[in-house]
């Protein structure tokens, strides 16, 4: 009974923020984009995933033709499943763009809809039957047949709350893990992440975590909640950790190809020259992802070789598409200003002196402009500088080094001549015995 209501409690929390999750993608600028091969895009996911991800390019993408070949690809998508609350949706969002067959099918949301309570009924009897002869197993099979049931027809709530239920009849590690895969993925869906990292740590303190796919898909998912959450060096370390395993083991909820833009995008973005060097272009298992995305393979070498320009333009290349991905759009801004001012920062520290002109050509940017990026990181103490804004140079602004050696000889003149005075009173005092003189009064 007590589990049953902290499913109910929790099934609220995610119905309520699941909503807001729901309205805060749909209010993201549209996005003109005519890179985007909806097609290749879409093969890459299996699942809800693959459909949500097409809503998502016809909802933002400023394309029209792209927005319809979306929809039609997630119409037909549609009619493989049993979701026949996700077909009402695309029907609306067509809006009649496409031929007539791209219509409501009443008569197949009618056939799934009867086999939904008949199916329903069925296994409520079936679990009723287990918990009366007390069968364990059986009570788990029947609670995650009902969570697979409720999934398949797009009742997420239900779903979440019926694999939760599983937890209290699992018997081995396996049920364990499997019962957290599954509330991961409704929670994914839902925009929960919360929940996905409560259940990463269940999962990963199961004795028998051992099959390399499923460390994989757990890294993964705590990656996403990281990236949600914006800790974007804790999610570059999960994505890097994933092992190659993972392959298309995933695909109803991410593709070896995001593993490598997500994880080369947060590493950009956070890690010094040194963490780059080890962690991501001396990585041989992250390597295979980057080898799936060439483009960021080779923003990464050109930041760490320092030919920014190169690195920049990659960037600008891969933006629209980006702005089109369901988990990192809400990020692209700020990840690209994090990797811009680790450029500019890098830039100027080996010099004393930079003539703005230069390095306004190798930003491809606007002198003006690169004067406020650089006011702004030195007002934040980014950069030690300031800047000459008659003659257009950026000066360092490095300590007084003769002052520095100055000082620290004086520290360490008097740290000297107070350990002397120090020494000095205790030779007097065992001279004296003054201590053994005290303690015999005593």
């Amino acid at each position: 009974m007590e589990d049953d209501e902290g499913g109910a409690m929790a099934e609220e929390a995610i119905v309520a923020n699941g909503g807001e999750e729901e309205e805060r993608r749909s209010s993201k600028a549209m996005v003109s984009s005519e890179q985007i091969d909806v097609e290749a895009y879409a093969a890459l996911y299996t699942g809800h995933t693959k459909v949500i991800r097409l809503f998502f390019i016809a909802d933002h993408c400023g394309n029209e033709a792209v927005q319809v070949e979306a929809l039609r690809m997630a119409y037909d998508e549609i009619k493989k499943t049993e979701n026949t609350q996700l077909h009402r949706e695309v029907v609306q969002k067509i809006g009649g763009r496409l031929r007539p067959e791209y219509g409501l099918d009443q008569a197949w949301v009618d056939a799934i809809e009867h086999r939904f309570q008949l199916k329903k009924d069925k296994l409520e009897n079936e679990l009723s039957g287990y918990k009366t002869n007390l069968i364990k197993e059986s009570i788990r099979m029947g609670f995650n047949d009902f969570g697979d049931f409720y999934y398949a027809h797009g009742h997420l709530g239900e779903a979440f709350k019926s694999y939760v239920r599983t937890r209290d009849y699992c018997t081995s590690s396996k049920h364990i893990i499997q019962m957290c895969l599954n509330v991961i993925l409704v929670s994914i869906e839902m925009g929960q992440f919360m929940h996905v990292s409560n259940y990463v740590g269940k999962a990963e303190q199961t004795p028998e975590v051992q099959d390399p796919i499923i460390v994989a898909k757990l890294r993964c998912a705590l990656g996403l909640a990281h990236l949600e959450a914006k800790h974007y060096k804790l999610a570059a370390r999960k994505f890097l950790d994933t092992n190659p395993e993972l392959g298309n083991n995933y695909t109803e909820v991410i593709a070896p190809q995001d593993v490598a833009t997500y994880g080369g995008l947060c590493a950009l973005a956070c890690f010094d020259r040194t963490e780059l060097k080890n962690k991501v272009i001396d990585n041989i298992n992250f390597r295979n992802f980057l080898e799936l995305v060439p483009e960021i393979r080779e923003l990464i070498h050109d930041f760490y070789a320092s030919r920014y320009a190169s690195c920049l333009e990659y960037l600008e290349n891969l933006k629209p598409n980006l702005l089109l991905d369901i988990h990192l759009h809400d990020h692209v801004e700020t990840l690209y200003d994090q990797i811009r001012h680790k450029a500019i920062i890098q830039y100027t520290h080996p010099f004393i002196s930079v003539d703005l002109h230069t390095m306004a050509s190798a930003f491809k940017t606007t002198v003006a402009g690169l004067q406020k990026e650089l006011e702004a990181l030195i007002t934040d103490n980014q950069i030690q500088a300031r800047i000459d804004s008659h003659n257009k140079i950026l000066y360092a602004r490095h300590a007084d080094q003769r002052n520095t050696t100055f000082q620290r000889v004086l520290q360490n003149g008097s740290e000297f001549e107070r350990e002397v005075h120090a020494m000095l009173l205790r030779a007097n005092l065992i001279k004296h015995e003054y201590t053994n003189r005290a303690s015999k009064k005593l």
